[in-house]
């Protein structure tokens, strides 16, 4: 059973390791909102163009809304696309589980207090040698030293929908119909939700905060707040302090 640890021995990962770049080959790895909009930027691609060439879209059993995963290249041994012989090429950009390996993190809801607690677990694969090293890290230190900390904030606000949506709340649509397909588009297609949200009647019938609205105009980080936000009220009909409907 894997255990939550209040300090952990990471070596940090260099060309001269032994096991440099083998953690990036078959991987199932999830990018979350936050993780896209960083890659997509600094590939200069459109939010369609980056879905397209670089992510498979799952539906797990049980599951009420689709998980992104980063394609692996079609070589023999499945790399990351983005691995180069002389380590990640989008490193200063790279994906929050990759920031955070070989640790672990999850959420934990507390009933009784109604809130999120957040766990960190440190089970590295076999060939992995960041248990050797000579530092000992705690998870805060950790995150910040891999400048995961804004990562870290997004991804845990995005946990927080998806603790929501293991319940089915598409009724017989499903989330391949049309209200699913809205709600995918304002967490991982910032270019399609910024025209809904601009050209659209969206901003006669939801009042957004003044200072949020002018920042996501150009900045698609806010622009993904008002997203999280919508979905929130457009699947459950939850207001938040960031997006309310206006009265008719």
């Amino acid at each position: 059973m894997l255990q939550a640890l209040p300090g952990i021995w990471v070596a940090r990962l260099n060309p001269g390791v032994s096991c440099f770049n083998l953690c990036c080959h078959n991987l199932n790895l999830f990018l979350y909102p936050y993780d896209v909009i960083r890659l997509k930027h600094h590939l200069e691609l459109s939010s369609d163009a980056f879905l397209e060439r670089h992510v498979d879209v799952v539906l797990r059993d049980g599951c009420f809304f689709p998980e992104v995963l980063l394609s692996m290249s079609e070589l023999p041994e499945k790399p990351c696309p983005f691995l180069s012989p002389s380590g990640c090429s989008v490193y200063l950009h790279r994906p929050e589980a990759c920031r955070m390996f070989p640790i672990e993190q999850g959420l934990v809801y507390e009933a009784k207090t109604r809130r999120n607690r957040k766990i960190h677990y440190f089970k590295p694969p076999g060939f992995c040698q960041g248990s050797k090293g000579r530092k000992q890290w705690t998870p805060s230190a950790w995150i910040k030293d891999q400048g995961a900390e804004d990562y870290n904030r997004m991804t845990q606000r995005w946990s927080e929908l998806m603790r929501m949506f293991r319940s089915d709340p598409w009724g017989g649509e499903g989330p391949d119909g049309k209200r699913g397909k809205m709600a995918f588009m304002a967490a991982y297609n910032m270019d399609a939700f910024q025209e809904f949200v601009f050209k659209s009647s969206f901003l006669k019938r939801y009042r957004i905060a003044s200072a949020l609205l002018d920042k996501a105009r150009t900045d698609d980080v806010e622009l993904l707040k008002i997203g999280l936000a919508w979905i929130e009220f457009f699947v459950w009909r939850k207001s938040s302090p960031l997006l309310r409907p206006r009265k008719s």
